[in-house]
């Protein structure tokens, strides 16, 4: 067996064979993230794969079907995790709920963080895209 950690989380995991892990989101604050010793001062898609810097949305501050679009058809995530800014200025329109939903895909949208902390709860036992509005 094979025992291996996670850096930020306290569990230790055994498996049968070495499996790649999530993004581990280690600080956030206005503007600026950590993950995985890497910070980076722009807006992020985080995949199970790694991270995708510099995340430009259509409409600044609100959420557009293509602005996730590609990231949930490549990974097929149980979960999308929209981190909505410090104080929750980016909107999740209803037409761009319902077409997550219709993907299959539970969506939670959370001030940005709120939702990196429910990003690291998550990441470790279901398959998680999280798109983080870093700022307002």
């Amino acid at each position: 067996m094979i025992y291996y950690s996670i850096p930020g989380r306290n569990e230790l995991l055994q498996d049968l064979e070495v499996k790649e892990m999530a993004p581990v989101i280690e600080d956030y604050e206005f503007g600026r993230i950590q993950i995985d010793g890497k910070t980076f001062r722009s807006d992020v898609i985080i995949c199970p794969d790694g991270v995708r810097p510099d995340w430009w949305r259509k409409d600044g501050h609100g959420l557009d079907p293509g602005d996730i679009e590609a990231a949930l058809d490549e990974v097929r995530p149980d979960t999308l995790i929209i981190g909505r800014g410090a104080n929750g200025a980016l909107t999740v329109p209803e037409k761009t709920r319902k077409w997550i939903e219709n993907k299959g895909v539970e969506l939670i949208a959370l001030p940005s963080r709120e939702a990196c902390e429910k990003y690291n709860e998550l990441s470790g036992t279901a398959k998680v895209v999280a798109g983080l509005h870093l700022t307002c």
